[in-house]
């Protein structure tokens, strides 16, 4: 396999609202019959035309096509850690599209979203028997909202307690997601961040160091981002346990492990899954997400209400008599048609496929490492821990950087000349010189990682024969490096058309002269 240039898809194109003649239409409208102005009170009513391009059906298909070309000709082969990015099956997008789905309304009452529920209460059964906890809620709006969700919970178990004020501290790991620390503080806990050790991870001294009567929960995710798997985590959760806290579990990275291990078994008392990563939903630009989070029975009474309960007659119905719960961490139920997604692929997938996919991960992962170790200019995150690592390994830049002065988003700019989306860096603070974080799941072929790893090469190559080329790149995309000291300028960067118009007015009249 050898790695070629690409060239993706470039037009001159305007943006939308720059577009449009006056009097074009896409559709016509018959009048209507009634006054419609009249229904809508004078209070509500537009005083002025809303700024809209003026533009027939072909004009506006033809302008996204251009679009669309721009961006989705560059979906080469990606690699994105970190918490695996996974393919979105078609099917599970088509049934999100079908008016059962699409067009629930979220104040239905449950009489009439009965089939929708009933998919809520069976993806929870099938997230208990993976995790072993007894209780799932859906309510969070992600990965970070789901670990929120956990201090919330925190807060109103010890409350109860009478402990609150007591237990006040939260621990963590330095290479723990950083949403774990973020919403601890959120929640208003102090954060106590442990530091990694020979082995990959902190050390059971550390961890005893930390614990005190102080202590509310452990937040850790395992394996971490470095790929590595701490084999002494049952330790740690007892050790929490003994001290009076909760123990969370951070399942982000669970591809690797998912059908092997079971949180409740480790010690955990509560854990969550991200839906729109793991389990096949969409994510970012096709999100929204889901923050699956689980608990035990102790726990379950101050869950987000309302829950989705099986009635006796086998009907379902929602649970909003909750005296303990803390209440709503959003609105409604959650992102229930990511849900369905996730349901739908675990369902297809089954226990043996979960388990299946797992094992590719991690075999993938391995695969991948051996081709890339052997590239001068990269190395292994935590070198000194030699243990295998799973379906996530960080790497670093460190070496080619001090060697050539380029770095790894350098290097990632020339990789999209060749068809590869740019890597997956780190989250920050880095700990781990030039960072980047390939992740090969069980999606991905062994052409694809060839390819991967070969292009990486041949850029690290050209760092060193040519580095004005990496430097400068990337040169065959529709655009040049984007400047990326626009968006920490408030006075430059604009969100809508109207705060574009007036923080660019003046360069616009000149431009105009």
């Amino acid at each position: 396999m050898t790695a070629k240039l690409i060239h993706q898809a470039r037009w001159n194109e305007p943006v939308v609202m720059e577009m449009g003649v006056a009097g074009r239409r896409g559709v016509v409208f018959p009048q209507p019959e009634t006054d419609a102005a009249a229904l809508i009170p004078a209070g509500m009513r537009r005083r002025t035309k809303p700024a809209l391009p003026e533009m027939t059906e072909h004009d506006v298909l033809r302008h996204y096509l251009h679009l669309s070309q721009q961006v989705l000709g560059m979906m080469g082969v990606s690699l994105f850690g970190t918490c695996t990015m996974k393919y979105n099956p078609r099917l599970s997008e088509a049934l999100g599209l079908r008016p059962q789905m699409a067009e629930i309304h979220p104040l239905q009452p449950a009489a009439s979203i009965q089939g929708l529920l009933e998919i809520v209460h069976n993806f929870d059964l099938i997230l208990r028997e993976l995790s072993g906890m007894d209780q799932f809620v859906f309510q969070a709006a992600g990965g970070a909202d789901a670990a929120y969700t956990h201090t919330c919970v925190t807060r109103g178990y010890f409350a109860a307690k009478g402990e609150l004020e007591q237990r006040n501290e939260i621990i963590t790991s330095i290479q723990a997601h950083p949403c774990n620390p973020a919403t601890a503080a959120t929640a208003g806990f102090k954060v106590v961040t442990l530091m990694l050790e020979e082995n990959g991870y902190p050390s059971i001294d550390a961890l005893k160091a930390a614990l005190s009567p102080r202590t509310a929960a452990l937040m850790i995710n395992n394996p971490d981002d470095m790929g590595v798997y701490n084999p002494q985590i049952r330790e740690w959760t007892a050790l929490v346990k003994q001290a009076g806290g909760l123990a969370f579990y951070d399942h982000a990275n669970f591809n690797g492990v998912m059908g092997r291990i079971r949180a409740r078994e480790l010690g955990f008392d509560a854990c969550m899954f991200m839906l729109h990563k793991t389990f096949g939903g969409p994510k970012g630009g096709g999100g929204p997400a889901v923050g699956a989070y689980g608990c035990s029975a102790e726990l379950a009474p101050f869950l987000p209400k309302p829950l989705v309960v099986k009635n006796s007659d086998g009907s379902y119905g929602l649970d909003d008599d909750r005296p303990q719960s803390v209440g709503k961490v959003r609105e409604f139920l959650g992102n229930l048609h990511i849900v369905m997604r996730a349901y739908a692929w675990a369902r297809a997938m089954g226990a043996d496929g979960i388990k299946e996919a797992a094992d590719l991960a991690v075999l993938a992962n391995n695969y991948m490492e051996k081709k890339l170790l052997a590239i001068p200019g990269v190395a292994r995150s935590n070198p000194e821990a030699k243990t295998w690592r799973m379906e996530m390994t960080r790497y670093g830049l460190g070496p080619l950087k001090e060697e050539t002065g380029l770095g790894v988003v350098e290097v990632g700019n020339r990789m999209t000349d060749y068809g590869i989306d740019a890597p997956w860096l780190s989250h920050e603070p880095w700990v781990v010189p030039e960072p980047f974080t390939p992740e090969a799941g069980e999606l991905w072929s062994k052409e694809d990682i060839d390819l991967w790893c070969e292009v990486l090469a041949k850029v690290c190559d050209e760092a060193r024969q040519d580095p004005e080329l990496v430097r400068t790149a990337p040169h065959n995309a529709p655009i040049g490096r984007v400047d990326s000291e626009a968006p920490e300028d408030p006075a430059r960067w604009a969100t809508t058309w109207r705060a574009y118009q007036r923080k660019h007015a003046a360069t616009r009249a000149r431009a105009a002269e």
